[in-house]
């Protein structure tokens, strides 16, 4: 497969490394200098780029018929329009807040737990995310998606960050040394507390389930996530 790939920091060279070792080639290297890319040699593109960056990526892939895989946070008021985008030109996108499958795994725990704790008003729940000190954007990309996971499946209004409000999810986000991300959702009432966990050891589960996804999305047509990827659904 030939991969190309939309920003060339830490994510977009651990993920050529991952490419590499199951065979596939990096095409192209695109960063905010590139002026010209060749839609020929690419079957296939994933960007790890930046908030201001990634959808004009998107954009330009799928208007060259590019499948595109981004994880990307930070750019999502224009996520409605990539995904019109998309059907119109009949593309291939994915977007996830975190590309990595145990994560993945952790969303739907997440969505399940807050389904079975919804009529047990006694418990308040609240998330936490650590990530390293280099993280940009508070909270994270997949803090947000746990508490939609929740907010989907109770009747939580929403989520604050560092906040606590009534009928609002408070997250806690901490930025300490090089942690790679850990997410934890807490139930806790008088009596007791219910916690589960999602602890990275290192970047490179982020960047092999994104070559996964690219590999799965070529030949396929519309707008997926990594439920569809996982066969989750």
């Amino acid at each position: 497969m030939k991969i190309a790939l939309f920003g060339y920091g830490k994510m977009g060279q651990m993920i050529e490394r991952v490419a590499l070792d199951r065979n596939h080639q990096i095409t192209a290297k695109i960063d905010i200098d590139t002026t010209h890319i060749d839609f020929s040699n690419i079957d296939v593109a994933i960007d790890f780029s930046m908030p201001n960056a990634a959808f004009g990526n998107i954009t330009k892939c799928i208007e060259n018929n590019i499948p595109i895989i981004s994880g990307t946070t930070g750019w999502l008021d224009d996520y409605d329009k990539a995904v019109s985008l998309c059907k119109e030109k009949k593309g291939a996108f994915i977007y996830a807040s975190n590309f990595s499958l145990g994560v993945n795994l952790f969303f739907e725990l997440n969505s399940k737990l807050a389904k079975m704790m919804n009529p047990l008003k006694q418990y308040n729940v609240s998330l936490e995310e650590i990530h390293h000190t280099q993280k940009l954007d508070a909270p994270s990309g997949t803090a947000i998606t746990l508490a939609e996971g929740i907010q989907e499946n109770s009747e939580y209004k929403g989520w604050k960050l560092d906040e606590k409000a009534p009928n609002y999810i408070p997250i806690y986000s901490k930025r300490i040394g090089d942690t790679p991300g850990t997410h934890t959702t807490e139930y806790q009432s008088k009596v007791d507390s219910i916690e589960i966990k999602h602890t990275a050891h290192n970047r490179e589960g982020f960047a092999e389930g994104a070559v996964i996804a690219a590999e799965w999305i070529v030949g396929k047509t519309g707008v997926f996530s990594m439920r569809d990827v996982l066969n989750l659904g």
